[in-house]
């Protein structure tokens, strides 16, 4: 029998260092070692009981939960998963922490402080389980600006794009996401659709993190935005986003339908709409995170004539989507994180030649290369 996994309770709230042990004391592979009530108890107790696993509150008194990361990731770096309550404040709290190396992050029920945290129960033991695994990979280089990235982004006209390039990502995907838009310039002639598996109220504050820190335009997606080179298109936690080719042009649709493989978002979701509308110039990307979402996907926009590319395993936090992708054949490339954005500027980021022009001419005569919709 494998050894248990040692966590440390990091909670100003009596109730919640209650509560949280508790609610992981049904897994039989967890252990909960210590509970500290600040970021300097919690700093002693790491130091005393050498847990594997830290759940980090991030508004405490005395040492907050930002402060005690940094003292954490200095001294001796084990993986940590942010449990705190949203708020607009809370959720750029969430965003720095991750920048500073926390593994993952879930946010606390809004009636947490009434004792209930049975429905996140399962989510919170699975997060612990991934940071244990991800304990001792090297995550992307932070990319932490405090002020916006300047000279910033001059307007530029709206412009289709040479390519539309999809994107499946999740467990360390924040920060990997915004180094890999770190890497690319303003005037990138393709456009991104990010499927980034956050919960609902994160997501518009994800984008507007990105669009400062990275050359490009970067929005939460809205249904009917344009397709534009140089765009990001972030899709909103709990809705679907897929491409469409209309009269007035290329554009994103939002949905509310089912759960995808667990997920709304769901990476195949995108991933089969961008094969059916653009075959042949699809590209797809699927990053870090835990599961198999997006593989399928990506296995769509192959049979379709597209260029597919999985994150190599050792950049990954987690590498088990791209992973589920390469077991199956369905990535034409395999590359390291630190070489993604090289390549797809590369590939992608020059003006269209005029045999790419007749090859996508020619393309939209055809008849579509699937009939899925999601």
């Amino acid at each position: 029998m494998s050894e248990r996994i040692r966590v440390l309770v990091v909670d100003d709230s009596a109730l919640m260092r209650k509560l949280i042990p508790a609610i992981l004391a049904r897994d039989s592979s967890i252990e909960v070692v210590g509970t500290a009530m600040d970021g300097a108890f919690a700093l002693k107790k790491i130091e005393e009981l050498r847990p594997d696993v830290v759940t980090l509150d991030l508004e405490m008194p005395r040492m907050d939960g930002i402060e005690a990361l940094r003292l954490i990731m200095r001294r001796a770096p084990l993986p940590v998963v942010l449990f705190s309550t949203h708020s607009k404040q809370g959720g750029y709290s969430t965003f720095q922490a991750l920048a500073l190396g926390a593994v993952d992050f879930l946010p606390k029920p809004k009636d947490a402080a009434a004792g209930r945290l049975e429905q996140i129960a399962d989510e919170l033991i699975a997060k612990i389980k991934v940071a244990k695994r991800a304990a001792g990979r090297k995550l992307p280089p932070a990319v932490v600006r405090e002020e916006p990235v300047t000279p910033k982004k001059a307007h530029r006209a709206a412009l289709p794009p040479r390519r539309v390039i999809a994107i499946g990502i999740s467990t360390g995907g924040p920060n990997a996401l915004q180094f890999l838009l770190s890497q690319i310039p303003a005037d990138f002639q393709s456009t991104l659709v990010v499927v980034q598996h956050m919960p609902e109220g994160f997501t518009e504050m994800f984008a507007k993190r990105l669009d400062e820190c990275c050359a490009l335009q970067v929005h939460e997606a809205r249904s009917g935005d344009l397709l534009l080179a140089g765009r990001v298109l972030i899709c909103p936690g709990n809705r679907h986003v897929m491409v469409r080719r209309m009269p007035r042009g290329d554009m994103v649709v939002l949905s509310d339908g089912p759960p995808v493989n667990g997920h709304r978002p769901s990476a195949d979701v995108l991933f089969h709409s961008v094969a059916q509308e653009f075959g042949l110039t699809a590209v797809g990307v699927l990053m870090t995170g835990m599961g198999d979402d997006g593989a399928e996907g990506l296995g769509a926009i192959k049979s379709a004539g597209g260029m597919t590319i999985a994150q190599s395993e050792d950049t990954c936090v987690v590498s088990g989507m791209p992973r589920a992708a390469i077991l199956k054949g369905y990535a034409n490339k395999i590359i390291p994180l630190d070489g993604l954005g090289t390549f797809l500027v590369s590939q992608y980021g020059a003006e269209q030649n005029p045999a790419e022009k007749f090859d996508k001419k020619d393309k939209d005569n055809r008849t579509p290369v699937s009939s899925h919709r999601a």
